[in-house]
């Protein structure tokens, strides 16, 4: 038979053997307890306290042990109660449950600690006192162990497992793969498309084509020259531009109002280079090419 239930029926036996009921006015108390060897860390231990209150007498709760306190070899980790009506009183049933914390290295006898209970009643305070129990805790594994290959107290430490890189390179791949076409994308609207446009402006393509233009040019480039003004004229007005035009044309043009005057005078050095008799200025060219230059700044929206 077990020797809890054994100690149980021995408590029963001599409580029938003393009376069902306390004597008037006294406090009488037996425990249940667990046993007293065979344990290891983590193990939980209950032990019983059966009380016998007599009538007119209530515990008192701060008297109680209270679970959760850290740090013990053996904690207290829940107290549960019940009580029930006898004659002459109350019977009080505590059970509590302590668990192992410690994991020794060789068998130790630790105890579980004591404590009292408070009573109060007819104008005077009793105590009753619960006292220590051992506790016989083992090891979990003897302290030499046998020196055969592998069961020795170290053992060399395992190579580290590799992890498969494979589909973190892939995503790292796809992600520089979508990182490069969005940098292509933008270089291509904030880089190239511009300068390309600016290339193929009308007065930019006029001014790298005149930019070599001798002052003292022929007759055939300086006409050349005047026809490539005109028409860088057109293409940035969208139609023929005459000199009776150049207002309508600066009126949806306003980038070019400041050149006002000197649109007029080109229509009318041009009007002269292809009409009259009488030879260019000598300055013609010179003055074409600053004429061109003023309208590709414009034309880039300088001041």
């Amino acid at each position: 038979m077990p020797e809890p239930m054994l100690h149980r029926l021995l408590t029963l036996a001599l409580i029938a053997c003393s009376g069902a009921a306390p004597a008037a006015g006294m406090l009488r108390a037996s425990t249940v307890e667990p046993r007293a060897f065979g344990y290891h860390v983590g193990d939980l231990v209950e032990r019983e306290l059966i009380v016998h209150i007599p009538a007119g007498f209530v515990l008192d709760e701060a008297t109680l042990p209270r679970p959760g306190a850290r740090g013990k070899a053996i904690e207290l980790q829940a107290v549960s109660r019940r009580s029930t009506s006898e004659a002459g009183g109350t019977r009080l049933v505590l059970q509590l449950r302590y668990q192992v914390f410690i994991a020794p290295t060789e068998v130790r006898t630790l105890e579980i600690a004591p404590f009292s209970l408070g009573f109060q009643g007819d104008g005077r305070d009793q105590a009753l006192r619960v006292d220590a129990w051992p506790v016989t805790v083992s090891p979990l594994v003897p302290v030499e162990a046998s020196p055969r290959q592998g069961l020795g107290e170290l053992r060399p430490d395992l190579p580290p497992p590799l992890l498969d890189t494979g589909p973190a390179q892939r995503r790292l791949l796809a992600c520089g793969a979508v990182l490069l076409l969005c940098l292509a994308y933008l270089a291509q609207i904030y880089l190239i498309l511009p300068g390309w446009s600016r290339r193929r402006r009308p007065f930019a393509s006029a001014w790298r084509q005149l930019s070599h233009l001798p002052a003292d040019a022929p007759a055939p480039e300086r006409r050349a020259a005047f026809q490539r003004v005109h028409e860088a004229l057109n293409r940035t007005a969208g139609e023929v531009v005459f000199e009776h035009g150049v207002d309508r044309f600066v009126a949806a043009q306003p980038r070019y109002a400041a050149l006002r005057a000197e649109l007029l005078a080109f229509f009318q050095q041009s009007r002269r280079e292809f009409f009259a008799d009488s030879p260019a200025a000598a300055n013609d060219s010179r003055w074409l090419l600053e004429f061109c230059r003023k309208c590709r700044d414009a034309e880039r929206g300088a001041a």
